[in-house]
């Protein structure tokens, strides 16, 4: 599904059925040793979204499925984001925000401290998917959970303090799976919003998506897995959903604007974390060791 201006998604549609594939990943993931992402929810909604191919690869535990390769570096990102979010509830901060938040169950699953808030912003098809999923299966969130219907390519800040965000408290934000799929300027438009938005004490880590001319290779190397693992199953097609059109230096933007940055290497962490990453491709290989970053606000907003 090629993306046009202005597109929509449910859960297994275009950018949504990567978000549900992402689930299929997290479920998988406690098959590996040692399990990151503790995502007792995960497989749930892939049982109830209606994809064959990735309920199938779940409910089997098919650890060669394009699913179980998903799990292996997603696992390590998802253990990323919980990581920066411990960080940032450890420093105080009881406001957090998902963007794009997707089938994350982080608002379920982590241990916050009381009277913390977690907004969850996305498309209004996937979060009333995930909300009739979590209401039959009789969850309930660890922290206040606060749902914002909203497309992040309007005006989200708007909502997002309707919905009740303070922005004169710090905020711990993250990014993950969503900047490769805005275009640059839009991108570059989120981030001016986010600073906007961010006290000093806020944090925010992030996962950039391709530059110019680094789209076409991720493309093809990951395409030569999935080719290899997927039995015919559907797969997103990055040349379709993703965009690697020009955008400022978000790292750079930042700093100058009273943030300090710090790179990530998820390549790195994948070690830390006693889960070395083996055999991937060469440029995703690179993405997952170039594209993540962590900052935190020390100066006022300007």
């Amino acid at each position: 599904m090629v993306r046009t201006e202005g597109d929509s998604w449910d859960i297994v549609t275009s950018v949504g059925y990567t978000a549900l594939a992402v689930a299929a990943g997290r479920a998988l993931d406690a098959k590996l040793d040692p399990p990151l992402a503790y995502d007792e929810h995960a497989a749930g909604f892939v049982a109830a979204a209606g994809a064959p191919k990735l309920a199938a690869a779940v409910a089997s535990g098919d650890m060669t499925s394009a699913a179980a390769f998903n799990a292996q570096w997603v696992g390590v990102r998802t253990r990323f984001f919980d990581n920066f979010f411990a960080d940032a509830a450890g420093a105080g901060v009881r406001q957090h925000v998902i963007l794009a938040a997707g089938l994350d169950s982080r608002a379920y699953r982590l241990p916050w401290p009381a009277v913390t808030t977690v907004f969850e912003l996305d498309q209004p098809k996937v979060l009333q998917f995930k909300d009739e999923v979590l209401r039959r299966s009789g969850a309930q969130p660890s922290a206040i959970r606060v749902t914002v219907a909203v497309d992040l390519r309007d005006d989200w800040p708007t909502a997002l303090r309707e919905a009740g965000f303070d922005a004169g408290q710090p905020t711990g934000w993250i990014l993950e799976g969503l900047l490769p799929y805005l275009p640059g300027a839009a991108q570059d438009a989120l981030f001016e919003r986010l600073n906007e938005l961010s006290a000093p004490g806020s944090r925010v880590a992030a996962e950039l998506g391709p530059n110019p001319g680094e789209l076409e290779r991720l493309a093809a190397s990951i395409a030569t897995v999935v080719d290899d693992t997927s039995d015919g199953e559907a797969q997103p097609n990055l040349r379709d959903l993703w965009f690697d059109d020009p955008r400022v230096d978000t790292k750079a933007w930042l700093a100058e604007r009273g943030w300090t940055v710090t790179d990530a290497n998820l390549i790195d962490a994948a070690v830390t974390y006693g889960r070395p990453l083996h055999d991937l491709p060469q440029a995703f290989e690179k993405f997952l060791s170039t594209k993540f970053f962590t900052a935190i606000r020390d100066h006022p907003r300007g």
